[in-house]
């Protein structure tokens, strides 16, 4: 994610957060899905939508916490 992006999220409520990783986690799905049928030529998509996912948790962690 870029850094603003990132400053969005910061803004954001806990309920915000959770739709996003819903949105994040679909994606995930899609492009597992993408890939075992051998129609995902960029793979590296995958791993930036897990470390996305890995932010979102982490911010609402940092937030629950507060």
């Amino acid at each position: 994610m870029k850094p603003e992006e990132l400053n969005d999220l910061r803004d954001k409520t806990l309920e915000e957060l959770g739709e996003e990783l819903v949105r994040l986690r679909k994606e995930q799905f899609h492009l597992r899905m993408q890939r075992a049928s051998e129609l995902l030529p960029q793979t590296h998509l995958l791993t930036r939508t897990r470390r996305d996912i890995a932010q979102v948790k982490t911010l609402m962690q940092e937030k629950s916490r507060a």
